[in-house]
């Protein structure tokens, strides 16, 4: 069974990258890639990490990894943007002028940056079989495999340059060699967990929350095992604290080569423009010191960056959903997003599962990984919902292995193997059938591809992946002008040269005879209800286009209007 599981667990991740390769071949860059690609590159090639410091360094810099070789045009630090002031927008200057301006073919930047991000995803399946058939059995491992692979959501976001998939792989990494930790107990298992945890730190600001999931985990592992808290705890409180020493050892050794070249009164000018109004002073002044003294930059250039997500987190962003457009976030956006933006036949097999697990003893036992598992879901489910910070479905990435999982170990148990076998059938039918556009895919509940948008956009469905399609659109209906609201990392001018004309809302409508085409992201947000502090122009409401039909789309998210 061994050897035809390997085979049939080769067999799903071969097809999950060919989705992913495939689908992403026309999909101009999303919003996010135009800060992440230059960030990476330069700290990479120049030692410097004054790009996008919100996000850590190691997986912009895997994404940079073959560009080494490309030979690359643009001097980025003779530009006048390189030291401008604004450190946010530093980054998508920089962003614009490597992909667009500085001679580049930006398709071939994007191809090769992405490709690192396909295989990690194809590592990160291979892993999940790998954990799952040597705890739970062959049959589980290739359940939870199916399900990873034919998973709109990670086939959509393995394919960007972004943290999404990063993230989902270090909660994986860091609770596994966790839980490895508590059966041994011993150094050498202390020293793995505090080097994966320092690892996957690097890779997304929001893994810090393994610190108090660490305690968590440790507090029931003591529970079960005594059915009491013993001293053991406290000394086990000791071991986490050591874990995460090491870690920030290793986060310190791999920082220094982001303040290697980075000058350091260029660095505190930089961390005092972000942080000189910070809502809690003391911590921007132990930043301030951190940066001012040689030895501690690199950590001052880490606790930068996780206190500018500390402050974007806590003040939300503003974000559309279900009619509505808010900054503070609705406690409904994960649970229902979840809920439609993965594939019905997951859920169906879900409540069977629920309903055949509470008969099984693998539920009823003591089984330490599955309690681990649902703590974690839960753990990371209420931080997500407490959080007004709702810009994707992509941010609870992390805990679908683990749902996968539990789904797995109840569908195990199942006896109607052939029904389970036609609802498989029929999730591997409807990512083949939605290709290529994953990201904006909504199953049946949601409206599907065609209307998912009116649940939410951005990342869930418009992320400016559509312009390359766009643009192939015009090229194939001879269209010489097309006027233009474009939203995304993508550059209309690039991409349309002088076959297109920027035009918005405010504009009214274009002339006669004319094709506009309007990102949905940004028509469906000026269309809401503003919630709370926002405001919508009636200029800015495309009252003009709401008694119009598309005639097209440009890829699933950009509508094109005849007028």
């Amino acid at each position: 069974m061994d050897k035809f599981a390997n085979t049939l667990a080769v067999l799903m991740l071969v097809v999950m990258f060919g989705l992913m390769l495939g689908s992403s071949w026309n999909d101009s860059a999303i919003f996010d890639e135009v800060a992440h690609i230059p960030a990476g590159y330069t700290s990479l090639m120049l030692k410097d990490g004054r790009l996008n410091p919100e996000h850590p360094p190691l997986l912009k810099n895997l994404a940079a990894l073959p560009l080494i070789f490309l030979n690359l045009k643009g001097n980025i630090t003779v530009q006048p943007f390189w030291t401008m002031e604004n450190v946010n927008d530093r980054q998508w200057t920089t962003g614009n002028y490597l992909l667009y301006e500085a001679g580049n073919n930006a398709d071939r930047i994007l191809f090769w940056s992405r490709l690192p991000f396909m295989l990690l995803a194809i590592l990160f399946g291979w892993l999940i079989f790998w954990w799952a058939r040597k705890n739970f059995g062959d049959k589980a491992a290739l359940l939870t495999l199916f399900f990873y692979a034919t998973s709109p959501t990670f086939l959509a976001h393995s394919r960007f340059v972004t943290t999404d998939i990063g993230a989902a792989l270090g909660f994986f990494l860091g609770i596994i060699f966790f839980l490895k930790f508590l059966e041994r107990r011993d150094k050498k298992s202390l020293i793995y967990c505090g080097l994966i945890f320092g690892l996957v730190n690097l890779f997304k600001f929001s893994l810090f929350l393994l610190a108090p999931l660490y305690l968590i985990l440790g507090f029931l592992w003591i529970w079960f095992k005594y059915s009491k808290i013993t001293y053991e705890f406290a000394e086990l409180i000791g071991q986490i604290f050591l874990i995460g020493l090491v870690g920030f050892a290793v986060i310190y050794f791999v920082y220094i080569w982001q303040v290697w070249n980075y000058p350091m009164d260029q660095q505190i000018k930089d961390v005092r423009y972000i942080l000189s109004d910070y809502k809690y002073p003391s911590l921007a002044k132990l930043d301030f010191w951190l940066v001012e003294h040689s030895l501690t930059r690199p950590l001052g250039q880490y606790f930068y960056g996780f206190l500018m997500v500390a402050r974007r987190t806590a003040g939300g962003n503003t974000a559309y959903f279900m009619g509505e457009v808010s900054s503070k976030g609705w406690w409904s956006y994960f649970p229902i997003l979840t809920l439609v933006k993965e594939q019905l036949g997951l859920y169906l097999l879900a409540l069977i599962a629920i309903f055949t697990s509470t008969k099984e003893k693998i539920w009823k036992q003591k089984n330490f990984y599955v309690i681990a598992a649902i703590v974690f879901i839960i753990f990371y489910w209420l931080s997500s919902i407490l959080n007004p910070l709702n810009i994707g479905v992509r941010h609870v990435l992390p805990t679908f292995p683990f749902i996968y999982l539990l789904v797995a170990l109840g569908i195990v148990n199942f006896k109607q193997h052939i029904f389970t076998a036609l609802i498989m059938v029929w999730m591997l039918a409807e990512v083949i059938f939605t290709f290529p556009y994953y990201l904006s895919y909504y199953n049946e509940l949601g409206r599907g591809l065609q209307n998912g948008y009116k649940i939410a956009t951005d990342s869930n469905y418009d992320w400016g992946q559509d312009l390359r399609r766009l643009a192939k659109w015009r090229e194939k209906n001879h269209i010489q002008k097309i006027y233009l609201d474009y939203f995304g990392g993508g550059s209309p001018h690039y991409y349309l040269g002088n076959g297109y004309e920027g035009w918005w809302s405010s504009f009214g409508p274009p002339p006669k005879d004319s094709y506009f085409a309007v990102s949905l992201n940004s028509l469906i947000g000026n269309q809401a209800k503003p919630i709370g502090d926002i405001k919508i122009k009636p200029e800015d409401a495309y009252s003009w286009l709401k008694n119009k039909t598309p005639i097209a789309r440009g890829g699933s998210s950009i509508f094109i209007y005849k007028f």
